[in-house]
């Protein structure tokens, strides 16, 4: 049985997307979602593939039990529209960037990671990467809020056998 793929991209996949990410994989453990649901990160501008995070946001990761240290930057692949059920931008310029390379078949698994967390009010997740480790600390408790709403969704539809049907 194919796992549900969903791809966190964020500009450098450095800062936002593995925090998603170590996010992520840590509530699909806690949720029982392993044999169901898998969870990758990438970056829209990557200079330098095969980085690991950067050390703000894995200091702010740990503090909280997220251990983001085997996590490595990669670039968006054309492949990523195929392989993946749910790609979720950090902002409105990376969701621009992957509509503009996304086959129109493709292009609804497109989304706002924000829409997972409606009850902050906002639609794009600052990047933390000119800012201070209070920068970082925002953006994880951001994710933090989106990627509990993102795993409640995946758990209803698990539940109502209806996982495929989580891209908008």
């Amino acid at each position: 049985m194919k796992k549900f793929s969903i791809l966190l991209v964020c500009t450098a996949n450095i800062c936002r997307s593995p925090i998603a990410h170590g996010l992520l994989r840590e509530l699909i453990g806690l949720n029982g979602l392993n044999k169901t649901v898998a969870g990758d990160s990438a970056g829209t501008h990557i200079f330098q593939k095969g980085l690991p995070p950067d050390v703000r946001a894995q200091q702010v990761a740990l503090e909280q039990g997220i251990d983001l240290g085997d996590l490595r930057t990669r670039n968006i692949r054309d492949k990523d529209f195929s392989t993946n059920d749910s790609i979720l931008a950090m902002d409105s310029e990376n969701y621009r960037i992957l509509q503009q390379q996304c086959p129109a078949e493709h292009m609804h698994k497109i989304s706002l990671v924000m829409e997972y967390a409606p009850q902050l009010g906002v639609n794009e997740v600052p990047d933390p990467y000119f800012s201070n480790i209070a920068g970082f600390e925002r953006v994880f408790g951001m994710l933090e809020v989106a990627m509990h709403g993102l795993v409640e969704q995946l758990r209803i539809d698990q539940e109502s056998a209806n996982i495929g049907n989580l891209t908008k």
